[in-house]
């Protein structure tokens, strides 16, 4: 007699249970799922109300009830939806083949991630629910309000975009190469701090467009040299990449915190303030009438010229082979040495670049936290895009919108900040951890039974 799956059964039984629950739901509920005041105000679990009461006394067990059944018919179309849409992209996929093809399938890699973000916020609906009373809807609603609410906050939520793909885009050739690149966030500091050092110090001395264009080399210069020193440490004495970028972050930090307190206006502030607000020497240009548009067309080529680099030419093909094997590599007649101080100076480079654009195209100042914790962020969206320049597109601009929509949580709701930190957590999770399921099979080792 074959053995019976206990996976399958319980599966099967959980199944059961939630299908009964939703078809309970349509026909009866303890109480009015809407009803105000129908138990006392946050009310533990009793026998009255077996999940107890929201904020306004109303039953969340019947509130459950009710919206497993919407819930229900959303999963359902859902599946529809996409068993629909996905028959057709296979179809064009399959007949036009070529650039339709390519375009598809890249727009596909996009929208894996899809399944484990609709779970996730399911969830955060459940937690949502079950913590404060709240709609989930309204809280989803109030994100995104947050991000593209107005004007405004949309181009600030594009320009956060901006520079966080930038840099996710720097430590990329150095992750697919399996150098552990962890000191984006000193390279971009120091490439504030030489952009700063050449808009106070030359402001006024020369020309406008030639200060610029000794900004970008100075920025990028200094950021290249940030990338450089662990790289050429790894190279030639094996050190650990990820100590050594770590300790340059606090390097950055302090030589930053030091010319700050030596250019402090004024004298005893402790801070900088607007660089050349009077003259706007050093300023990058606005477009449009946007301040932010031209860091975020430049992004924009960067991001492209990026992909190509990775994907098409000689150096991104060599970046491949070192991350799989340095000594296939060295087989192959790759210099293994020389593509590591290559990569992480072009590393250096870019990031020091998104500095240039901190300080001179929208923060106009330097702090030692200008760059708030991105450059740690950017390993983060690097490793869910899986080093893919387009895909970093979408998990930078989740990432960003989570982290706007925050702040409007927290303020329309009167909520803790810590409670859209915790949602924001749980998608995250489901992002990662999906790919943790993808990668690997986790099974029970049965015990081998003695003869």
């Amino acid at each position: 007699m074959k053995k019976r799956n206990p996976y399958l059964t319980a599966g099967l039984i959980l199944t059961g249970v939630l299908t009964g629950v939703i078809i309970l739901g349509f026909f009866w509920t303890p109480y009015d799922p809407n009803a105000m005041a129908a138990g006392p105000k946050l009310a533990a679990p009793s026998l009255a109300h077996l999940m107890g009461t929201d904020s306004f006394g109303r039953d969340i067990f019947s509130r459950v009830l009710k919206g497993a059944g919407t819930t229900y018919g959303i999963a359902l179309c859902t599946v529809a939806i996409g068993a629909v849409a996905g028959t057709l992209i296979g179809a064009l996929t399959g007949y036009f083949g070529g650039l339709v093809d390519e375009v598809l399938m890249r727009v596909g890699d996009a929208l894996t991630a899809f399944p484990s973000i609709l779970l996730a916020l399911v969830v955060c609906a459940l937690v949502t629910m079950l913590m404060t009373g709240e709609n989930p809807f309204s809280i989803y609603a109030t994100i995104f309000k947050g991000a593209f609410g107005t004007a405004r906050k949309t181009w600030v939520t594009f320009q956060n975009l901006a520079v966080l793909l930038g840099i996710s885009l720097a430590v990329t050739p150095a992750f697919k190469m399996r150098f552990w690149n962890i000191g984006a966030e000193g390279q971009v500091l120091i490439g504030c701090l030489a952009t700063a050092a050449c808009m106070i110090c030359l402001g006024d001395k020369v020309p406008n467009g030639v200060l610029i264009l000794l900004m970008i080399l100075a920025a990028i210069a200094a950021g290249a040299l940030w990338g450089f020193l662990p790289a050429i440490f790894k190279a030639k004495w094996n050190t650990n990449e990820t100590l050594f970028t770590l300790m340059m972050n606090y390097i950055a930090t302090q030589l930053a915190a030091f010319f700050i307190i030596v250019w402090e206006v004024p004298k005893g502030s402790g801070k900088i303030g607007i660089i050349n607000a009077n003259s706007e020497a050093g300023w990058l240009p606005v477009i449009g009438g946007q301040r932010y548009l031209l860091p975020i067309l430049l992004v924009a080529i960067l991001t492209g010229l990026m992909y190509i680099y990775l994907n098409y030419s000689k150096h991104g093909y060599e970046i491949s082979v070192v991350g799989e094997s340095q000594r296939t590599a060295s087989y192959a007649g790759i210099k293994v040495e020389r593509v590591i101080v290559r990569t992480m100076v072009l590393s250096g480079a870019i990031c020091g670049l998104i500095g240039l654009l901190l300080t001179a195209g929208t923060d106009h100042t330097l702090t030692t936290t200008i760059v708030g914790g991105r450059g740690f962020t950017a390993v983060m969206v690097s490793w869910m895009a899986k080093f893919n320049p387009i895909m970093m597109i979408f998990t930078s601009l989740l990432i960003v919108v989570l982290s706007r929509g925050a702040s409007e949580i927290s303020s329309v709701f009167g909520l803790n900040h810590s409670f859209a930190d915790i949602l924001t957590g749980i998608i995250l999770f489901f992002i990662i951890g999906s790919e943790f399921f993808i990668t690997y099979k986790v099974s029970l080792r049965k015990g081998k039974k003695e003869a």
